[in-house]
C-alpha cells in the first residue's frame, strides 16, 4: 500500500512510502521515511492522522488507526534529540561540581578563608549524595519509556539545575552565613529527615523500575511492595516526588536558607504538575487503578 506523507504545518507533501501494509506500525512508517528523509532519524519523527491531532505511537498498526491504501498522514519535526541518559547525567553532573567548587574553593569565589560551620559541612555532604544518587540512578536504574528529547530542553534543564546550584551554593558556603537558629536540633532534625527521604525516594525508583522488564514500554500500576518506603504507593502515584519535595525541604530547614527554600518551592511545582499528569494517565489507562492523590496523601 501507499501512504502520502504531509508536513503538518503547511500541508506541503514530502513524500510517498510504498513499502507498507494495513499490518505495518509507525514504526516501520517511521524507518520508510527515513530511507527518503535521511537526516530524519526515527526518534526525531513524529506523525499524526490530523495536521493538529495527537502523536502515534510506535507500536501502532495502520489498519488500527483507519489509514488505507493512497491514505495520508502528517509529520512533525521533533527538532535535534539527544539521549535521556545523557540529558540526566548533565543536569546532575553539574550541580554537584558546582556546589563543591563553592564548598571547597571558597577563597576563588569569595576571597576569604574555608568555613568551618557544622551545617556547611553536612549541607555539602547532602548536596553530594542526593546528586551522586542521582547520577548512579540515571546509570543503573532507570529504564526510560522514551529514549531520547529535544536537544533545545537540555539547555533549558541545565540552566535551571545549575543555576540553583550555585545560587544555593553561594548562599549557604558565604564567609557570612550563620548556624540555624535552633542550631544542633535542627541541622541534626533536618539531616534526618534528609536521609529518609533520599531513601525513599530510592526505593521508589528501584520500585518503578521492577514493574518495567528491559527493552519493554509496559506499564503496570505501581503497587507497594516489600520495602516499607514504598508503602506510600497506597497514598500517591508518584511518591518518588513526594519523597524528593520531602528531601529538599529537609536540607532547607537544616540549612536554614531562602535559596534552598525558593528550590524547594519551584521543584515542587514542577513535580506537582507532573504528578498530577501522571496520575490521570493511570486513572484513563487502568480501570481499576486504586484511589491515590497525585503527590501528596490526601491533598493533592
Amino acid at each position: 500500500m501507499e501512504v502520502e506523507v504531509l508536513d503538518g504545518r503547511t500541508s506541503k507533501r514530502l513524500g510517498i512510502l510504498n513499502n507498507l501494509s494495513a499490518s505495518s506500525s509507525i514504526r516501520d512508517v517511521k524507518r520508510e521515511f527515513q530511507r527518503i528523509k535521511r537526516s530524519m532519524y526515527a526518534d526525531r519523527q513524529s506523525f499524526r492522522i490530523e495536521p493538529r491531532g495527537k502523536a502515534l505511537k510506535d507500536e501502532e498498526l495502520l489498519e488500527n488507526i483507519g489509514l488505507k491504501d493512497g491514505g495520508k498522514i502528517y509529520f512533525k519535526d521533533l527538532g535535534p534529540q539527544v539521549g535521556w541518559a545523557t540529558v540526566f547525567l548533565c543536569e546532575y553532573a553539574g550541580p554537584l561540581v558546582i556546589y563543591l567548587l563553592f564548598y571547597s574553593r571558597p577563597a576563588l569565589i569569595y576571597a576569604s578563608g574555608p568555613l568551618a560551620t557544622r551545617a556547611t559541612h553536612i549541607a555539602a555532604a547532602c548536596w553530594s549524595l542526593h546528586y551522586a544518587k542521582r547520577l548512579l540512578e540515571t546509570l543503573f536504574v532507570h529504564r526510560f519509556s522514551h529514549s531520547t528529547m529535544p536537544i533545545r530542553n537540555l539547555f533549558k534543564n541545565c540552566s535551571y539545575y545549575w543555576g540553583f546550584a550555585a545560587f544555593v551554593a553561594y548562599y549557604v558556603n558565604h564567609p557570612l552565613y550563620t548556624q540555624p537558629k535552633y542550631g544542633d536540633l535542627q541541622i541534626y532534625g533536618g539531616l534526618a529527615a534528609f536521609l529518609i527521604n533520599e531513601l525513599g525516594n530510592l526505593s521508589c525508583h528501584v520500585a518503578f523500575r521492577n514493574l518495567r522488564p528491559p527493552g519493554s514500554k509496559e506499564r503496570k500500576i505501581p503497587r507497594p511492595t516489600s520495602n516499607p518506603f514504598t508503602f506510600m504507593f497506597n497514598f500517591v502515584s508518584c511518591p518518588n516526588y513526594t519523597y524528593e519535595v520531602g528531601a529538599w525541604l529537609s536540607f532547607s530547614v537544616m540549612t536554614q536558607a531562602v535559596p534552598a527554600l525558593l528550590f524547594t518551592f519551584l521543584g515542587f511545582y514542577q513535580m506537582s504538575v507532573w504528578a498530577i499528569g501522571k496520575h490521570r494517565n493511570y486513572r484513563k489507562e487502568f480501570k481499576d487503578y486504586p484511589r491515590r492523590k497525585a503527590i501528596l496523601p490526601f491533598l493533592l
